[in-house]
């Protein structure tokens, strides 16, 4: 087989987002799909026959390429978005599937004998910075296998956003009421803007803010309301990591479409110096929310493929497998962790005068964000794979 690399797992991790936040439904909630596809890509390499077929179409590919990919990921930590994973063992048969399969397991693994509560805890605690103080699952005398992953981020924005009063969110917006204050992009080409057509949602509006050293990208892609969210999840899967991996992405000329305010965004046009050949250049801005989220997930619903995987482990056997994740996007920048556990118990040109159009873009109802890593060697696996994502329901007062 033929090891994938970060271009071509990103379709396996968004089909596999679209699995998992279809089942936190319109929730306000954040989740990391990249998380909780590493845990089963590890744990599936025991399956075989129609286990493994199930198991093949829930991870998007092969079994086997995905845990190759899951342990170069492992074996290459991105400085910006830490990973790690463990798998625990204690007792058991020798000759038993879980055995054979923990053998086998490289050394970018973390593993030991099954850590008590308390011990468990603290790895999670220590590889998200704090953020998730407790494993997702029980671990008591009755465990003998545990398998976790965890993924962590911590950055400023290269260029912290200005503030807003709640009203730049628009009139049509139902949150420009309920709150005081938003977040508005500063004068600065470091946060991007612009408007795309999208097969999934129709034509959304996409704003990028990026951390310092462009470390990470932080997409929001808000659809018409009324639009599901499965599907602008599904838009914003497809075009967080597009520009980074250089794919083409259609895109609305703000001269194509009407002057005035609308749902998504308001466009004004003014007579000015503009540097382009043309003479017409487009100009974007955005206001969007603070907003911050905590979700626990069960990674037990059957579309997630874990009963799979556990069962090619340890068949006949009690288990439990969840995540917990936390994500909060503020004026100075943006932080977010996961910990995903399965746990088995006993059982530039020349100025000149022309017109100027200038598209604010307004994330004034829920939307969809993806968090994806960067690595600009262009060499190494994390680069343009989307590590968080959550659906924006619960908006928050901005904070200086």
């Amino acid at each position: 087989m033929t090891t994938l690399t970060a271009e071509d797992v990103t379709a396996p991790v968004a089909g596999y987002a679209q699995r998992l936040h279809a089942t936190a439904g319109e929730r306000h909630h954040v989740a990391s799909p990249l998380g909780a596809w590493l845990l089963l890509a590890l744990c599936a390499t025991a399956s075989e026959g129609e286990r493994r077929e199930i198991l093949n179409a829930t991870l998007g590919c092969d079994c086997a390429d995905a845990a190759d990919l899951a342990v170069a990921l492992l074996a290459s930590p991105n400085p910006v978005v830490p990973a790690a994973a463990g798998a625990w063992l204690s007792g058991g048969r020798t000759d038993s599937p879980a055995q054979r399969w923990y053998a086998g397991l490289p050394s970018a693994i973390q593993s030991g004998p099954v850590p008590g509560q308390a011990e468990a805890n603290d790895w999670a605690r220590r590889h998200t910075f704090g953020l998730i103080e407790r494993m997702p699952v029980r671990v008591d005398a009755s465990v003998w296998l545990l398998v976790a992953t965890v993924l962590a981020t911590r950055v400023s924005w290269a260029k912290p956003f200005d503030l807003a009063p709640a009203a730049a969110l628009g009139p049509l917006s139902p949150w420009a009421g309920a709150l005081s204050q938003v977040l508005r992009t500063p004068e600065s080409e470091i946060h991007s803007g612009y408007i795309a057509t999208t097969a999934a949602a129709g034509d959304v509006a996409v704003h990028t803010a990026w951390a310092s050293d462009n470390a990470l990208a932080v997409t929001s892609v808000a659809a018409e309301p009324g639009v599901p969210p499965g599907q602008v999840l599904a838009a914003a899967y497809e075009l967080a990591p597009a520009r980074l991996l250089q794919r083409q992405v259609p895109t609305r000329s703000l001269f194509d479409l009407p002057l005035g305010d609308g749902p998504l965004w308001s466009i004004t046009e003014r007579r000015g110096t503009v540097m382009s050949g043309s003479g017409r250049e487009e100009h974007f801005t955005a206001v969007l929310p603070a907003w911050s989220a905590r979700s626990d997930h069960n990674l037990g619903q059957p579309s997630l493929g874990f009963d799979a995987a556990v069962a090619a482990l340890a068949a006949g056997n009690p288990w439990e497998a969840k995540q917990a994740a936390m994500a909060r996007y503020t004026r100075v920048g943006f932080e977010a962790a996961a910990v995903s556990a399965a746990a088995v118990a006993l059982s530039m040109r020349v100025p000149r005068d022309g017109v100027v159009r200038t598209a604010e873009l307004r994330f004034g109802h829920p939307y969809a964000v993806v968090a994806v890593a960067t690595d600009w060697s262009g060499h190494g696996p994390w680069h343009g794979l989307p590590v968080f994502s959550a659906w924006v329901a619960q908006p928050q007062n901005a904070e200086p």
